[in-house]
């Protein structure tokens, strides 16, 4: 039976606090959720709480156009705050107001049509402004974009971490998963790896961000793929430590990463931020949870991720993304970082767990309770916790302590 409980509404109608967050709108879960990622993004600097609630005040609830049009409002505001503190030489408010921006361009695309012009549009704002943001770190960041196949390219950021010394360091690939991007990654776990001296290589892969919006490359079950191309590309470099590479993946990216980890043996590391079995399974437990409808919840933006023109063509795709006789192959340190409320359920990451065990992967587990918040999925009540559970973890496995 499945534990997926994103369409359960409660009987609290009103705005409360559940084990996995602030629920602003519990008659629209989905939406509510959305929120609840951007709530939690204020923490490491991807916005300002009064600005976020004041955009929800202003939305009609479950209104997608009215969602839009609040994100987009605050996150001009934003994006005008930062062009007037360039012009008069105040980098870090620069700095902040462009990353508020991007992350509210973020959310203001969220719920347009895969199709819809504004969705680009918005997108592009998006991007240029964490472009923006990163030429006022501390150690400038780098827009880079990684060979792929048949011509195409991966664009991401390479983020070196400020303060560490000269020479090469141990680096982060980080990718997302059904819906985050490269952008929203220095939010989920970028700032937290940065701050404890290890490097970051934010990327989108085959069916994210930019490779999605722009060159229509689609997801793809072998993930090794991508990341061995990102791991080509650091070994290139010459300030990259080779001996320490490790890759995460938040939500659907934690398949990606536990699927490379187990294949893409130059690792050293592997973790899944947010843990998935077989995603067969769970997406046709989603797709249950959504009455089987062809528009509800994400499943617009499922098909526009897989290529596929209904959601019985993603599940039949689907059934090439499973980590059962794959995992056994991983030779690295695997971490799991998982929501215990979490909202689209935490049935798959004990799975993965169990198996990764019973198969002597050196595992650490985390299944994060609702004391400490961040029992949400991929702790976006609380990525704070997220990041300290997975940058402390890379402390110990990259050997940076003492």
């Amino acid at each position: 039976m499945s534990d997926i409980s994103i369409e359960n509404v409660t009987s609290d109608t009103g705005p409360h606090y559940e084990p996995y967050g602030w629920h602003h709108w519990p008659e629209f879960p989905w939406m509510s959720y959305q929120l609840r990622r951007a709530l939690g993004e204020t923490q490491p600097g991807g916005g300002a709480m009064s600005e976020v609630f004041q955009a929800a005040s202003r939305m009609v609830p479950g209104d997608a156009e009215s969602w839009h049009t609040e994100w987009l409002r605050i996150a001009d505001r934003n994006r005008e705050r930062a062009e007037s503190a360039e012009r008069a030489g105040y980098h870090v408010t620069a700095r902040d107001a462009w990353l508020r921006a991007g992350n509210y361009y973020r959310s203001a695309e969220f719920w347009l049509a895969h199709d819809d012009p504004r969705r680009l549009a918005t997108y592009t704002h998006c991007e240029q402004s964490f472009v923006n943001a990163i030429r006022h770190f501390a150690v400038p960041g780098e827009y880079v974009e990684v060979p792929y196949e048949n011509g195409a390219f991966l664009p991401g950021y390479f983020l070196r971490a400020p303060g560490a010394a000269d020479g090469p360091q141990p680096v982060l690939i980080a990718f997302g998963g059904l819906d985050s991007i490269k952008e929203e990654l220095y939010l989920m776990v970028g700032r937290g790896a940065l701050e404890r001296g290890i490097s970051c290589l934010l990327m989108d892969g085959p069916g994210q961000g930019a490779v999605l919006r722009r060159q229509g490359i689609v997801t793809r079950p072998d993930y090794e793929v991508p990341v061995g191309a990102c791991v080509d590309y650091l070994l290139d470099r010459g300030d990259v430590d080779p001996s320490r590479i490790a890759v995460t993946g938040s939500s659907l990216g934690g398949y990606y990463a536990a699927r490379a980890g187990s294949k893409e043996h130059r690792l050293a590391a592997a973790i899944s931020h947010g843990a998935v079995w077989d995603v067969q399974e769970l997406g046709t437990a989603m797709w249950a949870a959504n009455n089987h409808s062809e528009d509800a919840g994400m499943a617009g933006h499922i098909k526009w991720v897989f290529g596929a023109p209904t959601m019985a063509a993603v599940i039949e795709q689907a059934k090439d993304y499973k980590l059962d006789g794959v995992l056994s192959e991983m030779r690295c340190p695997y971490l799991i970082v998982h929501g215990g409320y979490d909202v689209l359920g935490v049935e798959q990451a004990r799975r993965t767990a169990h198996y990764a065990k019973s198969h002597g992967v050196d595992l650490t587990f985390h299944l994060v309770q609702e004391e400490q918040t961040g029992a949400e999925h991929c702790q976006h009540d609380n990525p704070t916790l997220g990041m300290e559970l997975i940058g402390d973890w890379l402390v110990e496995v990259f050997g940076l302590k003492g």
